[in-house]
């Protein structure tokens, strides 16, 4: 079911200390929610908490890291004992790696699935039986990507995290059906964000390569407040499915017809911005 008034709704954020996080928070606050922001950036939780609360809703901040199931649960616990279900779970928290599988280790394999799939797994497990359990209009928003379904080359681990999100929504929304709990997909597109431009995410690539790629999200990404905006009226709406922000809708739609076209188009991408 739709959440068509925000007003003194609670408005959970995980990755809420930048990019999307930040801006769909400060959105959700302007229509009068209650924010509660998680992150590992204090400081930036402690900024975005002063804005928010000058906008007068509240803001409640918790460092936590999504990839630790034990953190999560304590998070779960505080969250719920002080402030009860929440009628919005917006997992968001997410991270890059870009550089081609084979001239990369693995071990960043296991940080990017534990982030950007069990942080999602993690949230939904231990906070959606206690969202059925207080009852009413709630909804689940998981942020997948665009990536999900139409990958660049060395995105690897990136691109399977965010599919398996995808694919785990999909299976969570069957399994809510009777419920009136909404789970939302997010699918974002170009969005000018500091995720994947930043050195600490892309060890497998130059410094040329690097600076195309940011050159790339800076000329042709979108502000992370499209996608910000994109998600509120999702969730007004009760949409299950938001592709937002440049290339999201062309590339969903392209593969529907042709998957060798959008090869063909990816390839030719990646040839421009350096990655082959």
């Amino acid at each position: 079911m739709a959440i068509a008034q925000l007003q003194g709704k609670q408005i959970l954020i995980t990755g809420a200390a930048s990019g999307i996080g930040r801006a769909s928070a400060i959105t959700f606050a302007r229509e009068g929610a209650h924010i509660i922001a998680s992150d590992l950036q204090l400081e930036a939780l402690r900024s975005l908490q002063e804005e928010i609360h000058a906008l007068g809703v509240q803001c409640h901040i918790y460092t936590v890291d999504v990839s630790s199931e034990a953190a999560m649960r304590t998070f779960c616990e505080q969250v719920i004992a002080e402030l009860g279900a929440p009628d919005v779970l917006y997992n968001n928290a997410g991270i890059v790696h870009l550089g081609k599988f084979l001239d990369s280790d693995l071990a960043h394999w296991q940080r990017v699935i534990n982030v950007n799939l069990m942080g999602v797994v993690y949230g939904c497990h231990l906070f959606i039986p206690h969202m059925l359990a207080a009852g009413g209009a709630r909804q689940v928003v998981n942020v997948s990507s665009a990536a999900s379904f139409a990958p660049a080359p060395s995105m690897a681990a990136y691109a399977a995290s965010k599919a398996a999100v995808a694919g785990f929504s999909d299976v969570l929304r069957l399994e809510l059906a009777g419920s009136e709990i909404v789970v939302t997909d997010v699918c974002p597109g170009v969005i000018n964000t500091a995720i994947s431009t930043s050195s600490a995410t892309t060890p497998g690539m130059t410094s040329a390569q690097l600076q195309h790629l940011q050159n790339y999200y800076a000329r042709e990404g979108c502000s992370p407040d499209v996608v910000a905006n994109d998600v509120l009226q999702a969730v007004k709406t009760g949409k299950t499915l938001v592709l937002s922000g440049p290339y999201a809708r062309l590339t969903f739609h392209l593969k529907r017809i042709s998957r060798r076209l959008l090869q063909k188009v990816m390839l030719g991408s990646a040839r421009k911005l350096g990655y082959l």
